[in-house]
């Protein structure tokens, strides 16, 4: 039987990833929720600040699934990729668990695709700035 191996983040680099973003949201002065999951798509880590937007709950693991199921983060990377193709730009909305706000980054790590984390709670940016700070981290 061929078989293969990959690696995946452990549950407590995720802790890690999680104390670093909450830390920077609060840095910026907002709650957020969080999302990491493996490289299937499937939830690693879930948490929520208090007082975080319920929405976001949801938000935040549709953009992690969107980065690990692309390898590429949501909002700038995502809308590069789709805004010339009237397809893709039509058509990717429709995609079940797509998210296409900022706040979705795939890990890498020695240029393997490990999970991604997904975050929201803010403006994308601040969002963002948040999932940055959590991956430089690690």
């Amino acid at each position: 039987m061929n078989t293969f191996s990959k690696n995946e983040l452990t549950l407590e680099s995720c802790m890690k990833l999680q104390r670093l973003a909450f830390d920077k949201a609060d840095e910026i002065g907002f709650k957020i929720a969080l999302t990491i999951c493996d490289t299937g798509g499937n939830t690693k880590l879930f948490c929520r600040m208090d007082n975080a937007p319920l929405i976001a709950s949801d938000i935040s693991r549709k953009k992690a699934v969107t980065a690990v199921g692309f390898g590429m983060g949501t909002g700038k990377d995502w809308y590069e990729f789709i805004k010339d193709d009237p397809i893709l730009n039509g058509g990717a909305h429709d995609i079940s668990d797509f998210m296409l706000l900022g706040g979705g980054k795939p890990i890498y790590i020695n240029e393997e695709l490990v999970g991604a984390i997904g975050i929201s709670g803010g403006h994308y940016s601040q969002d963002e700035a948040c999932c940055d700070a959590a991956i430089n981290g690690l």
